[in-house]
């Protein structure tokens, strides 16, 4: 029999529904059901495609003696952390700051009030390398809230002011200015020279930070050491076990140093994000980032491509209930494939060995090194890619983020302009017409939709920072205002919603549901933070309409992040990213003049010009309304093309020759 799950629309909790468990989603109503049988509260945080997810789904939420457990002494309420950020990110800080550490599945046990006095993250059937079961913490927790009901309430209360406590944040003191040379020297000193990203497994692509280290690559005093950690780190992610070599897109992060064995589940957030990454590399020369973000963007279409026109959030790790089963080969499953000689060859070229480099005998795929023969490489990855296809595929997670399609526009529009794909840019358009059509309501932004359906949650800073983004991206390609328009009006109710006193950012607006706490976290981690999503499109917003708030807006957001920008760089790449281009810009560029040839050759070479914002049309309005200003009374000149260069709207004379554009 179905719990009250079965009414949810996310697919996480849809995989709930099942459960003996008496599950109830995060409403108030669950609240008052614990007040009234005076029980305390299970709060179980998860996503569909988390793998511990559903090992303790499978060990204890669906075992009938445990949920007998839970439904008698607690009031278990399951949440989707992609559907409900902010609840994930007050929880998961009170568990960071009780355990030391984090992750999901995120379990921790509340008073009435909504204050945790207990938490932890995956917890055993069984008692097992060194940790209780399940069962074992439950019964330790509800001792405590019969018997010891004044030390819980002193813990309770002690979280809930630190909490609030950490909430708070004040503008910085001293220096608010960033010194781009001692963060390089920071990076350098966590940077793997063997293996390439930083620190030690597991790793995670660290695409902000490459996109930050591309820009200094890109400016006026080269340093050899950031060209290195840049190039180095981007081929080993591209070459390794995380990158699909068959069909595209990366794996959520390494469990190992070396870049070799993903857990596999693929993520729209990375993706978006890596595609726009690779593509500008493909637009500074880089051969491999033209396949890796052509191939990317391709996976990313024909994956995660919803029948509405936007993007489902992930597929599974796990395939048949074993993680990474759709992936991995061996040596004899290439043969059964490819016949004997092929088959020798691609297990050669592509890492497979007879002891495996994952389990059972199996390996990933890696094509550490271009073999001679491509056409022979493209015609095995196409006959494995075809006999993949008969697995058993990992579920989708079909449910449509707001934030993270603001990053897949983003990224897709870079790798249609950059890649010369109109495809990528109409795929780009179809989700943005998505957003708009279920996520804008009167100015404001619903996070999630699904099946076409809007979700009830409204969205947080994420929502409105890569959203807004995203309709930048699209006015930029497009020339037509009405992109614009809908990334100010964003932009707009985030400064008057979201903006905090000391002219940082909170997470939720100030008319969101009241939390113990109201987050706020500037660190970017596998995806941008609000605040230096923001930040990016304030700075955009300001090139294309020249409004000086913006700016203003992004500088003072910037200036509160200058000590983590400084203490803890591989948590501020986006926004050290920002910091190097509002150095002395962005460089604003206006192409305008008869479509050819000619005005490509410009908007090329513009468009290769690091944190630029380009615009290229035909007339200065394009025929469309409303118009963008900073095309605003250029035309072209002598009948032919030209390309108006400017900072701050103060703009140098017009061009008609892409040499004479800026280099970098």
């Amino acid at each position: 029999m179905a719990n009250r799950l079965a009414d949810a629309t996310s697919p996480y909790l849809l995989q709930h529904a099942d459960n003996p468990v008496d599950w109830w989603e995060w409403e108030p109503a669950a609240f008052e059901e614990a007040r009234r049988r005076d029980v305390p509260i299970m709060l179980s945080v998860g996503y569909a495609a988390c793998h511990w997810c559903h090992v303790m789904a499978h060990e204890s939420f669906e075992d009938e003696a445990t949920a007998a457990y839970l439904n008698e002494h607690f009031v278990s309420i399951k949440v989707d952390r992609e559907e409900r950020p902010d609840v994930d990110a007050v929880y998961m800080a009170a568990t960071t700051a009780m355990t030391g550490q984090g992750g999901w599945p995120m379990t921790v046990v509340l008073d009435h009030d909504g204050n945790p006095f207990f938490a932890g993250t995956y917890f055993p059937d069984q008692p097992r390398q060194g940790m209780p079961a399940f069962t074992q913490v439950l019964q330790a927790l509800s001792d405590a809230w019969v018997n010891r009901g004044e030390e819980v309430r002193r813990v309770a209360d002690n979280v809930r002011r630190h909490l609030a406590d950490s909430s708070v944040a004040s503008a910085p003191s001293g220096d608010r200015q960033v010194d781009i040379a001692a963060v390089i020297e920071t990076l350098a000193g966590e940077f793997d020279p063997m293996a390439g990203g930083f620190g030690g497994a597991p790793k995670f692509p660290p695409s902000m930070v490459l996109e930050f280290l591309r820009r200094v690559a890109a400016g006026p005093e080269p340093d050899s050491r950031v060209a290195h950690m840049l190039n180095r780190t981007v081929a080993a992610m591209a070459r390794g076990g995380m990158y699909d070599q068959l069909g595209g897109g990366f794996a959520r992060y390494a469990v190992d140093r070396g870049w070799v064995v993903p857990h596999f589940e693929k993520m729209l957030y990375d993706n978006a994000q890596l595609v726009g990454l690779y593509a500008r590399l493909a637009g500074d020369g880089s051969a491999l980032g033209a396949r890796i973000a052509r191939e990317s963007a391709d996976w990313m279409i024909r994956e995660l491509g919803t029948p509405e026109g936007a993007f489902a959030s992930a597929l599974d790790a796990d395939s048949e209930g074993v993680e990474g089963k759709f992936y991995v080969w061996t040596p004899a499953e290439l043969v059964e494939v490819l016949g004997e000689e092929d088959g020798a060859w691609a297990a050669q070229v592509l890492d497979v060995t007879t002891e495996g480099t994952f389990e059972h005998g199996a390996s990933t795929l890696q094509l550490r090194h271009e073999p001679d023969d491509q056409e022979r490489l493209a015609r095995v990855r196409a006959r494995l890619l075809e006999a993949r296809g008969s697995r058993v595929r990992p579920a989708r997670d079909d449910k449509v983020v707001a934030a993270w399609n603001g990053l897949a526009i983003s990224g897709l529009v870079d790798a249609g302009i950059l890649l010369h794909e109109q495809s990528y840019v109409d795929a780009a358009l179809a989700a943005g017409e998505l957003l708009v059509r279920l996520h804008l309501r009167d100015g404001r932004l619903v996070r999630v939709s699904r099946d076409g359906v809007a979700g009830r949650h409204a969205g947080v800073l994420e929502d409105y920072g890569c959203v807004a983004n995203g309709f930048l991206s699209l006015a930029q390609a497009t020339a037509d205002g009405r992109w614009l328009s809908r990334a100010t009006t964003l932009l707009d109710t985030a400064l008057a919603e979201f903006r905090a006193d000391d002219g940082g950012f909170y997470d939720t607006a100030a008319d969101a549901e009241t939390l113990v706490s109201r987050p706020r976290d500037p660190a970017d981690n596998a995806s941008p933070s609000g605040t230096s999503s923001m930040i990016h499109a304030l700075v955009t917003a300001h090139a294309l309409t020249g409004e000086g708030r913006y700016r203003t807006a992004a500088e003072e957001a910037l200036a509160t992040l200058a000590p983590l920008m400084t203490k803890a760089p591989r948590f501020a790449g986006w926004s050290l990213a920002a910091a190097v281009t509002m150095a002395e810009g962005p460089l604003e560029v206006a192409v305008v003049g008869p479509a050819g040839e000619a005005r490509d050759a410009l908007a090329d070479r513009a468009r290769r010009l690091p944190g630029a914002v380009v615009v290229v049309a035909d007339e200065p309005s394009a025929g469309k309304a409303p118009d963008i200003p900073l095309l605003s009374g250029r035309t072209a000149v002598d009948g032919r093309p030209a390309a108006y260069v400017c900072r701050g709207f103060v703009c140098e004379r017009p061009v008609t020759d892409p040499d004479d554009l800026p280099r970098g």
